[in-house]
């Protein structure tokens, strides 16, 4: 081969190599963070010491011009510039969509020198190549590097080289430009999640007009503005987590976190990492650290559910937290500080705890700050239809049924059962008569067996079979005449049977239709007091 061959060959092959390292260099810039201004000047960097490159700069299209994204060589006003599509020679890349190479700037008029004075640098003579920067066979922006001037120089090896360059740059934009999507339709998604809660959670959707929820209504508006630790006590069931929910997001703390825990789910060995986080090594299994709960509700609220399940031990700390709003890490020495606002629940007899010596005195002190008791169902029968109308609706929404409305014996049922469940048990029951039901009515005999066992609920009385057969079919003329507004012949007709055999059976069950025809008073549909 003669000597000169060889020599070209060896030339090229260096060049390749000095290549395909940059490349390697720039896709490690780019895919380094997704700050897209910085990983772009380190890209410029990259070719300004790699392959002669002068001066760079990087534009992209954004508002119908094109904003300099990095300039290297420029001075600072460079970055302030802007260019119209198709003005000056990277205008008219982007317009176009393909590449422009101007061997001798000198002899260029077309050339804006916006930016700087070319030549001012250097006396050498450049060279100016301009890439398009493609998305989506779109150019959104454009790549432009002065080069020194050299007679032997392959301007077709080069425009491909900054061209593979310029595509890694656009995936870069594109990889930016999806992860901005997500994080505003995250945004936007939270805003909305954030409001509905609010909503949801508002004192207006409270169900209830007894004098119990009344006076626990008035409890929770009292100390919801406030950041004063509140306890909340009551049976299973009573709904003493959304009592936790409404205070929160009706509180100054509403944008912030709201965390729950529920210690009686957590075993006493794990509690304390959860609550308070842990160290790296400071267990078996403990790769990593990790925050605890009362850091992950930084500036907001933490709720502890069933709080006398809590260990001695756990307790302990939790006090400190109360006291000095501080705490360690589990195997860790490095005080973390957090403000957050504390709120407990618990259905047990605290006071029977403390002189059992199950739950200590000074932290039950520091909880028991503004108290608030949740009543059993029992002792507010009066929200009950209001309750009861609430859970048919929803779940005749949600199981696809048109169901209208309980008929008056299981309304009985309802009002004379003792519901040890309470409010949770409610919503059970009407759920399980909804999915039963094949009518547009609900009966008795839909309810579940606990609220018609006489032995397991009280509530059904024993009578024959005569009487039974007699207070169904009142039960059922009745449903009818409702149904109907008081129209006995329309009855009749639901019935199956004729006027004058309904007629005998109204007198006989001494109904009175006449009060079937007014119309019925419209329900009222909110959010109950439920867990």
């Amino acid at each position: 081969m003669p000597a000169g061959k060889l020599g070209v060959d060896t030339h090229a092959a260096t060049r390749d190599a000095r290549r395909l390292s940059t490349l390697l260099e720039v896709s490690q810039a780019l895919s380094g963070t997704l700050n897209l201004k910085a990983s772009m000047q380190r890209v410029l960097g990259i070719l300004v010491r790699h392959h002669g490159v002068v001066r760079g700069m990087v534009t992209v299209l954004r508002d119908g011009e094109l904003h300099v994204e990095a300039a290297e060589g420029f001075e600072d006003r460079a970055r302030s510039v802007r260019y119209r599509v198709g003005e000056g020679i990277t205008g008219q890349v982007v317009e176009s969509g393909k590449p422009i190479v101007v061997p001798r700037v000198s002899r260029e008029p077309a050339l804006l020198n916006r930016a700087a004075r070319r030549g001012e640098a250097s006396r050498q003579e450049l060279s100016f190549i301009c890439v398009p920067i493609v998305l989506h066979r779109t150019a959104v922006g454009a790549l432009a590097v002065d080069l020194r001037f050299k007679p032997e120089r392959d301007f077709d090896s080069s425009v491909k080289f900054f061209g593979i360059v310029s595509s890694m740059m656009a995936q870069a934009l594109n990889v930016q430009r999806q992860v901005e999507d997500e994080r505003r339709r995250l945004l936007d998604e939270n805003t909305h999640l954030r409001q509905e809660l609010r909503e949801r959670y508002d004192f207006s959707n409270i169900i209830g007009t007894s004098g119990p929820t009344r006076q626990m209504y008035e409890q929770v508006a009292q100390v919801a503005q406030t950041n004063t630790t509140v306890l909340i006590r009551g049976e299973s069931g009573t709904g003493k987590e959304l009592i936790a929910h409404a205070i929160h997001y009706n509180s100054l703390r509403v944008k912030k976190p709201f965390v729950k825990v529920s210690c009686a789910a957590l075993p006493d060995t794990l509690i304390e990492s959860e609550l308070f986080g842990y160290e790296k090594g400071a267990f078996t299994g403990a790769t990593t650290r990790k925050k605890g709960r009362f850091e992950l509700a930084e500036s907001g609220t933490l709720f502890l559910d069933e709080i006398g399940d809590i260990n001695l031990s756990t307790q302990v700390k939790l006090l400190r937290v109360l006291q000095e709003r501080e705490f360690e890490r589990v195997g860790g020495t490095d005080t973390v500080r957090v403000n957050v606002r504390m709120i407990a629940a618990t259905n047990k007899d605290m006071e029977k705890a403390l002189i059992e010596g199950t739950f200590r005195e000074d932290l039950y002190y520091r909880l028991n700050v503004f108290t608030i008791f949740v009543p059993p169902l029992r002792d507010r029968k009066a929200d009950m239809l209001l309750l009861a109308d609430h859970f048919l609706e929803k779940f005749s929404r949600e199981h696809g049924k048109v169901i209208k409305r309980i008929s008056t014996p299981a309304i009985d049922m309802l009002m004379s059962y003792h519901w040890p469940g309470n409010v949770r048990e409610l919503e059970n029951a009407l759920e399980r008569a909804v999915l039963v039901c094949d009518g547009a009515v609900i009966h008795g005999h839909h309810l579940p067996p606990s609220l018609q066992t006489a032995d397991a609920s009280g509530t059904v009385t024993r009578v024959s079979l005569k009487d039974a057969v007699a207070a169904y079919e009142r039960d059922l003329i009745q449903d009818a005449l409702k149904t109907t507004r008081g129209n006995r012949a329309k009855a009749a007709r639901l019935l199956d049977t004729t006027e004058r055999i309904l007629n005998y059976k109204v007198r006989g069950h001494a109904i009175d239709s006449r009060r079937f025809r007014s119309p019925e008073v419209g329900k009222r549909v909110a959010i109950p007091f439920e867990e």
